[in-house]
């Protein structure tokens, strides 16, 4: 070997070790005790956080204790409901269960922490029971934490164990608030369903008769769409669906209505294959379409179109229903449930009943997707409408 190739060797090594040893110190600042506890208690609360998530049950109370109990510190650690029923206990001392729900109901009473010192057998007199209230804002008691400790706890035991009990209120207001949400769309599910056009019903159920003598077969096909549609209309499903469900259904509606319009209404579906499976809001297209019938073809003599589209584009599905019917004044729909029509924002809060599906629908749109995700209308007298709205081809958390 020659003496040039033995230096590169030795300067190589060299250049490897030096690596290694910056890896390795670079390495052991990095990783220091503090920041390895701060890892290590952020990871546990995180282990917490997702059964508080649920509300305090039975389960969630099981599920979190270990957690919490690691968080505090704590010999054991107990959680009670609001009642001071004990949900769960984790750790030794179990018969100290009695003594804590005694305690969590005098904490929530007062709304202030209860240390009970030697609680029950002898053999706990150098313990204290620490029973720390579970206080939400606006909402009152949620329940209370029971920590056991060996000795007199000192300030800074109990203020850890006030910092972890506001960190569970923390987590048990956030599922409040998914409860509260969830109530909400289904009440306004609820109210999309209320505001399916008793015009309409009575219309297809007409339509059908008059198809009893003269056509029995199509008669039978049309109770048979209109049965389907009320049974997907009024699901006890969840709040969202997949766009071909929601297109399936629209289907149903327009073949109803076709039955009664005749060749007035021509109706003419673009769909790109590949987002039939988005999800979407359930009933989100239906208004949509039910206004392009009810107030923009079926005021028109002459009849007209209805196009539905749905294309991909990217990241996001374009969904648009449009009419050449009689159109609307923007000026209108702006004081009314538009606050602006071809500058592309949104839907606004309205009472007028024309529109309050349409509102309705972009509320949920939003509260799903966020304000990115809301209806463009663009229409004007004599001109048509057509209302427009994107869905993310996927959103962690929301599923069909």
């Amino acid at each position: 070997m020659t003496t040039t190739a033995v230096v590169v060797i030795v300067i190589a090594a060299g250049l490897v070790i030096g690596g290694l040893l910056m890896w390795s110190r670079t390495r052991r600042t990095v990783t220091t005790p503090a920041e390895r506890a701060v890892h290590s208690a952020l990871h546990t609360a995180s282990l917490a956080a997702r059964p508080l998530r649920q509300g305090l049950t039975d389960h969630s109370a099981h599920e979190a204790a270990p957690h919490l109990r690691v968080l505090t510190g704590a010999e054991a650690l107990g959680v009670a409901d609001p009642d001071g029923a004990v949900l769960a206990w984790d750790g030794p001392h179990a018969d100290l269960a009695e003594h804590f729900a005694a305690a969590a109901q005098r904490a929530m009473a007062t709304e202030r922490p209860v240390l009970v010192s030697g609680p029950g057998r002898a053999e706990h007199t150098a313990r204290t029971l620490i029973a720390q209230p579970l206080l939400i804002e606006n909402s009152g008691v949620a329940g209370a934490l029971g920590v056991v400790t060996t000795g007199q706890p000192g300030p800074g035991r109990l203020g850890a164990v006030a910092e972890v009990a506001r960190y569970a209120c923390g987590q048990l207001e956030l599922a409040e608030l998914d409860a509260s949400r969830a109530r909400l769309d289904r009440a306004e599910v609820r109210a999309l369903r209320a505001q399916i056009s008793p015009h309409f019903i009575y219309n297809a159920l007409n339509t059908v008769a008059s198809f009893v003598r003269t056509d029995p077969d199509r008669a039978r096909e049309l109770i048979l769409e209109f049965a389907d549609f009320t049974r997907y209309s009024f699901r006890a499903a969840g709040e969202f669906t997949v766009l071909a469900d929601e297109l399936r259904n629209i289907e149903r509606y327009l073949a109803l209505e076709r039955a009664r319009f005749g060749d007035a209404l021509q109706v003419r579906l673009q769909i790109a294959p590949e987002v039939l499976g988005v999800v979407l809001p359930f009933l989100a297209l239906q208004p949509l379409v039910e206004n392009a019938v009810r107030h923009g073809l079926a005021g028109a003599a002459r009849g007209g179109t209805l196009s539905i589209v749905a294309v991909d584009a990217g990241i996001d599905c374009v969904i648009s229903v449009e009419d050449d019917g009689i159109g609307m004044d923007p000026e209108v729909l702006r004081s009314g449930a538009l606050d602006a029509v071809e500058t592309g924002a949104g839907l606004a809060s309205s009472g007028e009943s024309a529109h309050v599906g349409l509102a309705n629908v972009d509320d949920r749109l939003r509260a799903a997707f966020g304000n990115d995700y809301g209806l463009i209308v663009d229409t004007a007298p004599g001109a048509g409408t057509k209302v427009s709205l994107r869905v993310p081809k996927f959103r962690a958390g929301i599923q069909a």
